[in-house]
């Protein structure tokens, strides 16, 4: 893992802690707002990830099968993203609204980041197996 990953990790972890820990101590009422936003983050991150991965192996592919991708993932995330921004956040409190945006973006560096670490650490004991095989012939 290297520095900036490190930095982004522990930042990001702090800013969600902070903001969760305040609202538990000064008894806030966004404090259950928070914790659903942070999984909300945490669950954006996945799907941005899983929607990279799927893109990249459209690679090759015909574009009737690109074309249909997106249109499927378009006609599913556009609906989606509307209900979430008109029922969602336009009828949330707006002293909450503040928050609970800094606690999701917090969670998306997190999870995007650690993911990112997770994959170099499993693929990295593979490279090195490569390499003592290849030294042991």
């Amino acid at each position: 893992m290297n520095k900036k990953s490190k930095i982004i990790l522990a930042a990001s972890l702090a800013i969600i802690a902070f903001m969760i820990g305040k609202a538990f101590i000064l008894d806030e009422s966004s404090k259950m707002y928070l914790i659903i936003f942070s999984f909300v983050g945490l669950g954006l991150a996945m799907l941005r990830l899983f929607i990279n991965g799927m893109i990249k192996k459209m690679k090759g592919k015909p574009v009737g099968v690109k074309v249909l991708f997106f249109a499927v993932l378009l006609g599913c995330g556009i609906p989606f993203q509307n209900w979430f921004r008109t029922d969602i956040l336009l009828s949330m409190n707006r002293e909450y609204l503040v928050p609970c945006i800094i606690v999701t973006v917090a969670s998306v560096f997190f999870m995007t980041v650690l993911s990112g670490v997770i994959s170099n650490r499993k693929r990295a004991p593979k490279s090195e197996e490569l390499s003592i095989e290849e030294m042991a012939i």
